[in-house]
């Protein structure tokens, strides 16, 4: 038997092969979103819109944990990019580079530059819809570990030049609130 290598990808056709999915992603969001609103308008549209995300991202982050802590490690802020399944690639494409700053305060945060998603919200019209599908950021990490959220500080469908982010602990509210059905917990991420 022959020794088989993995073939070689070229990092550009990666990146780009990512960019693609990453704007399908956003179209498929955008399209569903649209379809919702319609049917139910603005004020039900979006409290269904805002249950779906944070089911899609509850499963993100609940594989996460069981990944990680089968790799004996705690369900931690520094350990959540080690649950495979569904951690983001570190190549470009989804977003065009990412960087970790810290604010006055001393505070970590990351910036992501040139949100494929947020790009393709903007050429429809459509940013204040896209930018719904942000919140699953802050629902993943509850999921993933209800004392911690993902927080937006900026972000490219508000008009923002990145994306920037910072986890946070959650209150006792916040975490009753995001498991209320029904609750508003987008209130999280303003």
């Amino acid at each position: 038997m022959e020794d088989q290598q993995a073939p070689f990808i070229d990092p550009e056709e990666a990146s780009r092969a990512l960019a693609s999915v990453s704007r399908r992603i956003a179209l498929l969001h955008l399209a569903y979103a649209q379809a919702i609103m319609k049917e139910l308008g603005p004020e039900q549209g979006t409290r269904l819109i805002s249950e779906a995300i944070k089911d899609y991202a509850l499963k993100i982050g609940e594989k996460t944990k069981t990944e990680v802590e089968a790799q004996g490690l705690e369900a931690t802020p520094e350990n959540f990019e080690k649950g495979p399944s569904y951690a983001l690639p570190k190549i470009p494409g989804m977003h065009s580079g990412w960087e970790v700053v810290k604010d006055t305060q001393g505070r970590k945060k990351l910036r992501a530059h040139g949100c494929i998603l947020g790009e393709v919200w903007k050429e429809y019209g459509a940013e204040k819809l896209g930018r719904l599908y942000c919140f699953m950021d802050t629902a993943k990490y509850m999921g993933y570990n209800p004392h911690y959220k993902l927080v937006h500080h900026q972000a490219v469908p508000e008009g923002d030049e990145c994306c920037e982010f910072e986890i946070q602990q959650t209150t006792p509210e916040e975490r009753d609130d995001f498991t209320t059905p029904g609750k508003d917990w987008f209130y999280m991420d303003r």
